[in-house]
């Protein structure tokens, strides 16, 4: 996304409400096979077993927030067995996406490559994916999205044919056994969207405090909801223009947290930024620390953070590793990676996968194991094809849909949820085990802003209580090789 369409994107995506509002069944994709749509009612969600209290929930001490990089559900697990993936006949996929280059409808295919492109994935691309509910705009995306950053960039990737449209590609056990193992013996999601039709910035904001905005001042009230640049990128605008660091004034979850002396960090991969900090397609690298705020880093930037003195709770992710072999990881922890392990192209897949399960390794092999809950995600589609339609909740989202995995000694063995689900499901499940069910609820947490919803309690939201077994013994951890060479899928 360039930053000359920034003044389209609010109505761009207010636009995206309506035309999704609109999507009936009968919305087809050129192969004549439409895009699912979801019904915007929580009869669909699984409920809540009767033998699962409120108390069992505290079985859980710690909770791991793993999120990764761009990558979109049907992409991962499309293929799935059970999981609401690519829809098929006769194994061959019975929906495709115009592509505007050769003039045919290409369908989703088999990728065994490392390496992928990907497409652009702010909010007018979103909008445009989405396309009113037919879900047929990713190759058009991906292909303008190629030639503007191709016109000002020298990325070895502007040099290559793009070939076959990669955000129609799709991986299986072959490429991702360590993660399809997971969702053999765990929990897999085939409902959980990205909480904002927008890039990495606004959802990495969604996963810390359920809401994206900008601020004038130190005030909460001086807040107004931002889906696109809520950094004030303003050297991206105007190259004599001085950038000005954001300050982050509404409220987040660790605010509540620390009310509440509950424990938490958020640990940083130092190295390179998994993305470009204006959202484009290719760009030059920077840096990442953990006491540098910046876009998977937005703590330092919450004025609840400075005020409370817990800068010191953003940490190198080193000392993720040494918690967990002491046996001394907080209630709740957050991991972002860097580019080289962030699975957002051009990273690799399979180094993406060999940290996630080192990470998850870490946990499993900890004193603290027999108490954990792991929520693995990926922050935002990547402009890879997504068949079904997001849920509209409010002017934010919901997005695409993006794969996640719960890894716990509770979780069940082979279960997919088929609850509709965010990350404000994270933010939920923590308020319920921690604070006693308190809320980042601007009529009582003592902070108002003006954020447009309080998205734990929307009705739409499943509970993710409904995928643990409280009353099985806890699981003993299944470590896997980070670098697995039997790429079988594990039956």
């Amino acid at each position: 996304m360039t930053r000359s369409m920034l003044p389209l994107v609010t109505f761009l995506s207010i636009a995206a409400i309506l035309t999704v509002f609109l999507v009936t069944a009968g919305c087809t994709s050129p192969s004549g096979a439409g895009p699912k749509t979801l019904s915007p009612t929580p009869g669909i969600q699984s409920t809540i077993p009767h033998t699962v209290t409120q108390e069992d929930i505290h079985k859980i001490q710690h909770v791991i927030i793993i999120m990764q990089e761009n990558r979109a559900f049907d992409e991962y697990f499309g293929t799935f067995p059970g999981a609401d993936g690519i829809p098929m006949k006769n194994g061959v996929p019975t929906v495709c996406v115009p592509d505007p280059q050769s003039g045919t409808c290409v369908k989703p295919y088999y990728d065994p490559n490392d390496r992928n492109e990907g497409g652009p994935h702010g909010a007018p691309n979103a909008v445009a994916d989405i396309d009113g509910g037919k879900m047929d705009g990713f190759i058009r995306q991906q292909l303008l999205g190629r030639k503007q950053a191709c016109a000002s960039s020298v990325d070895p990737a502007c040099t290559q044919p793009l070939g076959n449209p990669d955000v129609m590609g799709y991986h299986d056990a072959r490429e991702i056994p360590n993660y399809w193992r997971y969702a053999d013996e765990y929990v897999l999601q085939d409902r959980m969207f990205e909480p904002v039709t927008s890039w990495s910035l606004p959802a990495h904001l969604f996963m810390v405090s359920a809401w994206s905005a900008k601020c004038t001042s130190s005030d909460p009230l001086s807040c107004r909801n931002e889906l696109a640049n809520p950094q004030s990128l303003g050297l991206q605008l105007n190259p004599n223009t001085k950038e000005v660091n954001p300050d982050y004034a509404w409220t987040d979850l660790t605010y509540l947290l620390y009310r509440k002396n509950v424990s938490w960090a958020y640990y940083v991969d130092e190295g390179t930024q998994p993305d470009c900090e204006n959202d484009e397609m290719f760009c030059d690298p920077k840096p990442q620390m953990a006491s540098a705020p910046e876009i998977w880093n937005p703590l330092p930037w919450f004025e609840t953070v400075k005020q409370d003195n817990q800068l010191g709770n953003i940490q190198p992710l080193g000392n993720y590793y040494l918690a967990a072999r002491a046996g001394t990881l907080p209630s709740v922890t957050w991991i972002v990676p860097n580019q080289m392990h962030s699975e957002h192209p051009p990273a690799l897949v399979s180094t993406g996968q060999a940290h996630t399960t080192s990470l998850i390794n870490a946990a499993m092999e900890s004193p603290d194991w027999n108490s954990t809950a792991i929520f693995l995600a990926w922050d935002d589609w990547g402009g890879f094809y997504d068949h079904v339609v997001p849920p509209v909740v409010d002017i934010n989202g919901y997005g695409l849909r993006v794969p996640a995995l719960v890894i716990s000694p509770y979780a069940k063995k082979g279960f997919i949820d088929h609850q509709i689900l965010t990350f404000d499901a994270y933010l939920k499940f923590i308020e319920d085990n921690f604070l006693g069910g308190e809320r980042i609820d601007p009529a009582t947490d003592q902070r108002p802003d003006l954020r447009p919803t309080v998205r734990e309690n929307v009705a739409l939201l499943g509970d993710l209580r409904s995928d643990f077994d409280f009353t099985q013994s806890p699981r003993p951890g299944i470590i896997l090789p980070l670098y697995p060479l039997n790429k079988t899928r594990a039956g």
